[in-house]
Parts: C-alpha cells; sequence; structure tokens
C-alpha cells in the first residue's frame, strides 16, 4: 500500500480475535477501509460479520488484535470511546428509537447530550436531516405511527444529525417487509455517492453490487475473500465464496 493509501485509511483492523464460550467468533481477522470508501461485509449467519462491526465501535471488545479508528486506537484502556463513537454512526436492524418521544425529539436528544447543542440548532438540523431522508412531514409522529422503512430511514438521519465520518449498518434491511427495503436502500445509496465512509453487513445483493468499492466474504470467523463487485460476483476466486454466490445468486 502506496504512502497515500496509508494517510487514507480510516479505519484499520489487525489481527482480531473475538471468542464467547467456545465460539471463535473472529479468528485473526485484519482489514482496512479507506475514507470514502463503502465495503460491503457478506457471508452466511453466524460468520462473524457483525461481530466485526461491533468491535469497531467498541460494543464488543475483542480478546487480541487492534482496531484504529481515524487515528485513535478503540481499544486503549485510555481512549475516551464516546469520543470515538461519537465520529461513528451506527444504524442496526432494529430501530432504537425511543416509543414515547416524537421523531423530532429522538432527534434532538442525542445531539443536546453528546454533541452539545442547543434546542435550535438541535431541531434545524433535525429538520435538514428528516428532508435528506425523504420524509421531513413525520417530525411530530410518534415511531409507532411510522412504517418499518420510515422508521429505519429515520434512525439513519438521526445518526447523520450526529456528523459522523464513518457510518456502520448492521443488516438494516433485514426487518423490514419486502416493499420496505428499497426505500431503506435508496438511502444508502444516496449516502454512498455523497461519499459517506460505510461498512456495511448485509444480504443485498443489488445493494453491494451498485455500491459497493470493495466486498468482504467472510465464513467462520474470517475473511475468505475480498474484491471489487465485478470481480466478486464474476470471478470469484476461493471455492467456499463460489458455493456462497451458487446459492444466493440465482
Amino acid at each position: 500500500m502506496g504512502d497515500k493509501q496509508i494517510r487514507n485509511v480510516i479505519i484499520e483492523i489487525d489481527n482480531v480475535a473475538k471468542t464467547f464460550g467456545q465460539t471463535k467468533a473472529l479468528r485473526g481477522v485484519s482489514a482496512t477501509v479507506r475514507r470514502g470508501e463503502v465495503v460491503v461485509i457478506l457471508g452466511p449467519s453466524g460468520s462473524g460479520k457483525s461481530t466485526l462491526l461491533r468491535c469497531i465501535n467498541a460494543l464488543e471488545t475483542p480478546d487480541s488484535g487492534h482496531i484504529i479508528v481515524d487515528g485513535i486506537s478503540v481499544m486503549h484502556k485510555r481512549t475516551n470511546i464516546n469520543a470515538v463513537r461519537a465520529e461513528v454512526g451506527m444504524d442496526f436492524q432494529q430501530f432504537n428509537l425511543f416509543p414515547h418521544l416524537t421523531v423530532l425529539d429522538n432527534f434532538m436528544l442525542a445531539q443536546r447530550i453528546v454533541r452539545g447543542r442547543g434546542k435550535a440548532e438541535a431541531e434545524q438540523i433535525a429538520r435538514q436531516q428528516l428532508k435528506h431522508v425523504g420524509i421531513p412531514e413525520k417530525a411530530d409522529s410518534f415511531p409507532g405511527q411510522l412504517s418499518g422503512g420510515q422508521q429505519q430511514r429515520v434512525a439513519i438521519a438521526r445518526a447523520l444529525a450526529m456528523n459522523p465520518k464513518i457510518m456502520l449498518f448492521d443488516e438494516p434491511t433485514s426487518a423490514l417487509d419486502p416493499e420496505m427495503i428499497k426505500e431503506v436502500l435508496d438511502v444508502m445509496i444516496s449516502l454512498a455517492k455523497e461519499g459517506m465512509t460505510m461498512v456495511v453487513v448485509s444480504h443485498e445483493m443489488g445493494f453491494a453490487r451498485a455500491a459497493a468499492d470493495r466486498i468482504i466474504f467472510m465464513d467462520q470467523g474470517a475473511i475468505v475473500e475480498e474484491g471489487t463487485p465485478d470481480v466478486f460476483y464474476t470471478t470469484p476466486k476461493e471455492e467456499r465464496t463460489k458455493a456462497f454466490l451458487s446459492k444466493i445468486l440465482k
């Protein structure tokens, strides 16, 4: 990797291992993500995809190895992990919205606590981000009044309101009805085009093909293969990758 590429790396994962009981979730995983890059992580259930994502944001602590996010060691005991998380937005399968708060209040809470913004500024940013994801009219609604696709778009917009440098997505469409998936993927494709650094765990092959700069394929806690979508889908090298794609791509 050249000097320019090294300087451009925003996430560095080095030989990370994680075990839950007798299960080796991650087996010495190493990877990098560059600024503005969209990396999609594919693989069967239990391959370690979500665990790796959660380690990046320190929601899980690796047993060994190193993770550096924007120059900061996530695993160093002196690291203020909340400062790291403030720069890394995360969107989950479940929307994690407070049901008793309106959409607008859901937005404003974290902005005021973590970013220290005043009420007027937080509200302005919230309304901007709701417009960004196409549902400005939902500001005064409660989460229970929204469809699943709308709730997920609110969750994405809420994360964006914190002005993160990186967005992590953990299977954001897996809890949605099929007709709602496209509206969420359209928002994510728009973010990718705007240059947001994104790491996405997903089973959405169309999204990976359309938006990913690079695909990482994992199985049994290890990276089996990685490459651009064109190469990954048309000329995979590893037999395990070929077997996976043969089942997924009909």
